[in-house]
Order: C-alpha cells, then structure tokens, then sequence
C-alpha cells in the first residue's frame, strides 16, 4: 500500500531552523508550510488542509500551547509535535494535557523528528494496521473500537487520542494482566526517559476517567510494574 502524503503544518519563529526543517522534510517528502508565528499558523490551518502539526512552544503573537488550543478546537484528532527548548516537567505535561501527541526537546536530530512523525501518524491512524489484528474490544459495559478511536457506553461516545487509544488497547491485549510499563513507554513514546513515564500517568489518569462509570472495571497501578485493567465477569 502507497504511504499517504502526510502534510506538515510547521510553526517555528527561528527563520534558520525554520526554514532548516521545512527544507529537510520536503525532502524526505513532507508538504509543508512554515509559519513564524502562532497566529499565522492558526490563519493557515482555517485555510488549507494539514494532516500533521509541528508546534514550537515560545513564538510571538502567540504561543505554540495557546495556538495547539486553537487547534483542539477545530480539529481533536490531529497529530500535535511540540518543539521545545525548555525540558521543564511542567511544560511537557502541559503541553500532553492540552492534547498533543508527543514532544521534542531541543537540540534535536532530523532523523529523529521523522521517526517520531513516522510514529505518531501510524498511532493517529491505525486503520493503517493489519487487517488481522483486533481491533473491536469490549471491557465491561464499554465498546472500545480502536480503529475508530472511541469509547462507547449507553449510546454516548468518547473520542480518544491516538495515545490514549494505544495506551487502552495495549492493556485490553492484557485485560487482568499487567501492562509492563518500560513496554508501553517504550512501544508508545519511543523512550522509557522520567519526563515521558509522567506523560503516561496523566494518560492513566484520563483512562480511569473514562471507565468510572463502570464498577466492575478498576484500571490499577501495580507498584514496581506497571498497570492492570481488571475486568470483572459481573
């Protein structure tokens, strides 16, 4: 199957690097736009279509976590990258908490943006995946349709994002077993580091939100493991 043109939405206000990654990812076949700031990339993203957002977080006019905000709004699934040169705990989980999908530390390496984008689109779009792989779960009173990205219970829906998609289906692949945690990091984040351990919990978090309804679904924290999604037969 020909892989899809994944266009790139690229906000980045340091002209060199911008105008750097615009040049690599064209070659490496990425369409994309570069905009030097938030606001010119909230008025690009309202005109054409971008299946994928490259968000440095400190720009003028407006930020990369206000803008991904924008974003949110008018589209809940596309895949968000920040860029960012603070490794500060309390940006990064900002920036997960307002919906993006994965995070870049500056200084970073070309070869290593293009794997992240590589991974986060095919997360973003598992219909992509093989045919034969499950895809259709229940867990408890809830229907989890992980090609679709939905959480279903008595008619109401929740989207999910492509990580909390993963993330739910890696533990319904376990259900009443436990979900190694360097497994998940690692097949999910690309990396097992302190930083992206805190990102899954917040992911753990919003899980357990969305199966509170459910008494006889209990998502635990297993000390010095992982996670279990226990589904009773009641």
């Amino acid at each position: 199957m020909e892989t899809p043109k994944i266009k790139i939405l690229l906000a980045e206000d340091d002209a060199n690097l911008g105008t750097i990654l615009k040049a690599y990812l064209e070659a490496k076949g990425f369409p994309t736009t570069l905009c030097e700031d938030g606001q010119k990339a909230h008025e690009a993203f309202l005109e054409q279509n971008f299946n994928f957002c490259i968000l440095d977080v400190m720009m003028p006019v407006k930020d990369g976590f206000t803008l991904a905000k924008d974003i949110r709004k008018i589209d809940k699934q596309v895949p968000i990258l920040f860029l960012t040169a603070k490794n500060m705990q309390e940006d990064i989980l900002e920036g997960l908490k307002i919906g993006a999908d994965d995070y870049l530390t500056k200084p970073f390496s070309m070869e290593e943006l293009q794997l992240r984008i590589n991974a986060i689109y095919r997360r973003s779009f598992p219909e992509k995946t093989s045919d034969s792989e499950k895809t259709l779960f229940r867990i408890g009173k809830y229907t989890f349709d992980y090609s679709r990205q939905t959480l279903k219970n008595n008619g109401e829906e929740q989207k999910l994002t492509s990580k909390e998609a993963q993330l739910l289906k890696m533990l319904c692949d376990r259900t009443n077993n436990v979900l190694n945690r360097s497994d998940a990091l690692n097949k999910i984040w690309l990396d097992d580091n302190y930083f992206n351990a805190r990102s899954m919990d917040v992911y753990i978090a919003k899980l357990r939100k969305y199966l509170k309804d459910d008494p006889s679904v209990e998502l635990l924290n297993v000390h010095g493991q992982g996670f279990k999604l226990l589904v009773s037969n009641s």
